[in-house]
């Protein structure tokens, strides 16, 4: 019996010891894992600066702006906020479409950049009061449409309005269904959008204005995306 006790002992203790280093092998891999852990886990990058305070920078998008076209662009009334940004656009023209006279400080801006302005002095009018000369919009077209005058932003006060027909009024020439050019305009007026500009753009007559250049334009790019948003530097 002591001899099998005493080969029962012997024959446990290589299993004893196994037992040992298999414990120490997952200490030690316990051991490693967190080491890997400690080295994968890295700070967070820090998120892009987003306001201009000291040194540093930033670019803030007027109200409701948004790329119309290859080199047009449109918007609310820029202020000084947004004077940066517009000099990453490098304009050559404004389409200013309110009758009020542009401000001091945006004039400077102008002037320093070398920035035209063409101003059309449709008045604001709200409804059932609304008259939007088909005659302005006309010649509004016809500077848009000059290349010569591109990159070109065109805003009213809010972008909306004034803005909207003139653009929906671009899209028609560009073929655009109704359908299409209304979505768009509704995106930017939303719950102030009108029964009258919209009935404007439908009854506004291009035949005048279909001989001039468009090769500008990416016409199907752009109906192809007449569902949706068309710009990414828009705000809100």
């Amino acid at each position: 019996m002591k001899i099998d006790n005493a080969n029962n002992s012997s024959s446990n203790r290589p299993t004893h010891k196994h037992e040992e280093q298999l414990i120490a092998a997952e200490e030690e891999e316990e051991e490693q894992m967190c080491r890997t852990i400690e080295v994968v886990d890295l700070p967070m990058p820090s998120p892009p600066l987003l306001a201009a305070d000291g040194d540093e920078f930033s670019l803030v998008p007027p109200l409701n702006f948004s790329m119309v076209d290859n080199g047009i662009f449109r918007s609310g009334f820029p202020d000084s906020a947004n004077f940066a940004f517009l000099q990453t656009l490098r304009l050559r023209s404004i389409i200013y479409l309110c009758p009020e006279p542009y401000p001091d400080a945006n004039t400077e801006f102008l002037k320093s950049d070398g920035i035209r302005l063409f101003q059309f002095e449709i008045e604001g009018h709200k409804e059932p009061f609304v008259n939007i000369p088909e005659d302005m919009i006309r010649e509004a077209l016809k500077v848009l449409l000059d290349v010569r005058n591109h990159p070109v932003l065109i805003h009213c006060k809010r972008g909306k309005h004034r803005t909207g027909c003139l653009v929906g009024c671009l899209r028609k020439l560009q073929r655009w269904c109704l359908s299409s050019v209304f979505d768009e305009y509704q995106r930017y007026a939303a719950a102030k959008a009108r029964i009258s500009d919209q009935r404007f753009m439908e009854l506004f007559d291009i035949s005048s204005l279909k001989h001039l250049p468009m090769s500008f334009s990416c016409l199907k790019s752009l109906q192809l995306f007449s569902s949706a948003s068309i710009s990414f530097f828009r705000l809100q």
